[in-house]
């Protein structure tokens, strides 16, 4: 018999859930808005309401493997509690993964929201023909996961890639972790729409405040779509955004040298506003990256390229996610089927 799994992606807005084959097949998938506003409890018992029916749709023709959940913030892997989570308020410290299990009395496996997206790509997307990568997930802020021998790295504590949390500009903006000059103050979707703001109050962006002020949800992809048509105030945000991302992957190729590095998320949209800007920084920063970069990347051509076997699998790929916002459905699904995870 055939085997399957169900993945969680739990966020602060959507609740989507997906039954996902052992050969990385979508079977279905549902999508449910999280009303975090009427408590935990209540969104728990919806999420496993809308398990429930899903599994037994599939459970005469295939075997449940288990139940993976990616959710936004810091989780004790021995425990299954949830920390901290900004984008679920009332949750932290809560032992999710012990309430889920005896809600759906079957195998339950909790991860943070970024490492399964990176386990995801890993499996069904870009990093499919690598062990080892590094994903970087660019959202309202800057996460991270990091895949070595196609298992996440979860660290000394389960809090290993927290790259939004690098240091680019020691006397940069301040970030709500307490730290000055973050990559997520520069390259997050939150950093392009403050500095648009912090431009527009300058005085010497026009486009960008008419855009401001004609869109009540003025938002970071508004800044694209001007830096596309050539507005030298946007360009130079995306420049920004650029040369932090340039700046940390430079430290990472440095300090891991693997064969990958993704970028996903909802900014990711932009790469090729910011893209350019990651190729200069990383050629001038790092020696490791300068030494492997494929050789079908000439100086001027920023385009990503993730033809491993073209240039042999001692080249450094610097890439966007294949995935999209299914990387986290499928890196969910996909823990149940890791050898090892319990």
């Amino acid at each position: 018999m055939n085997s399957f799994s169900i993945g969680v992606d739990l966020g602060g807005t959507n609740l989507r859930i997906a039954a996902v084959s052992e050969q990385g097949h979508l079977m279905e998938k549902v999508t449910l808005g999280t009303r975090v506003a009427l408590g935990k409890d209540h969104v728990i018992h919806e999420m496993c309401d809308a398990i429930h029916l899903l599994t037994a749709k599939y459970r005469n023709t295939a075997s449940l493997q288990g139940i993976g959940i990616g959710v936004p913030g810091i989780i004790d892997m021995k425990t299954g509690t949830l920390r901290e989570s900004p984008n679920l308020p009332g949750w932290a410290e809560s032992p999710v993964q012990a309430q889920i299990e005896r809600l759906l009395s079957t195998r339950v496996i909790l991860e943070n929201d970024a490492n399964v997206a990176a386990l995801g790509e890993k499996w069904l997307g870009a990093g499919r023909d690598v062990d080892d990568m590094i994903m970087l997930t660019l959202g309202t802020g800057v996460g991270g996961g990091i895949v070595l021998g196609g298992r996440i790295w979860h660290g000394m504590t389960g809090m290993a890639g927290e790259f939004g949390h690098m240091t680019v500009e020691p006397e940069g903006p301040p970030c709500g972790c307490g730290n000055r000059g973050c990559v997520e103050q520069y390259a997050s979707a939150t950093a392009v729409v403050r500095m648009a703001k912090e431009a527009i109050a300058s005085g010497r962006a026009p486009e960008l405040a008419s855009a401001a002020n004609s869109d009540p949800e003025f938002s970071a992809k508004a800044v694209y779509n001007l830096a596309i048509q050539g507005d030298e105030e946007a360009r130079r945000i995306f420049g920004r955004v650029g040369r932090a991302l340039g700046i940390t992957i430079a430290n990472l190729v440095n300090a891991f040298n693997l064969p990958m590095y993704v970028i996903g998320g909802g900014v990711s949209s932009a790469w090729q506003a910011f893209a350019p800007f990651i190729f200069e920084e990383l050629r001038q920063r790092s020696l490791v990256y300068a030494a492997t970069a494929p050789s079908s990347l000439q100086p001027g051509d920023h385009r990503a390229t993730g033809q491993i076997a073209a240039d042999g699998p001692t080249r450094t790929i610097v890439t966007l996610a294949l995935l999209g916002s299914d990387a986290g459905l499928y890196g969910a699904a996909q823990l149940p089927m890791t050898p090892g995870r319990q």
